[in-house]
């Protein structure tokens, strides 16, 4: 069994590139699962040209230690 975080990424496009942000509560086993996770969600559909920003929000998400197992998903997501 692999250790599993819950990240809360928050992750947006600065104006007048997007307006484009949101909140994301994930549960994952690291940050490329988190990213792959977040990615291919319907809400990030049509923006992979921010996908470098992306990597780096998740490297500086809150990232906490879960004691039980859990599968890995995209729990909540708040985007506008």
């Amino acid at each position: 069994m692999a250790q599993k975080f819950l990240y809360i990424v928050e992750h947006s496009i600065q104006f007048p590139s997007s307006e484009y942000g949101g909140i994301w509560n994930v549960i994952a086993e690291d940050n490329e699962e988190c990213f792959d996770l977040i990615s291919s969600s319907d809400e990030y559909d049509g923006y992979e040209k921010y996908f470098p920003q992306l990597r780096e929000n998740i490297m500086k998400s809150y990232q906490f230690a879960l004691l039980e197992d859990e599968e890995s998903r995209v729990v909540e997501s708040f985007v506008t």
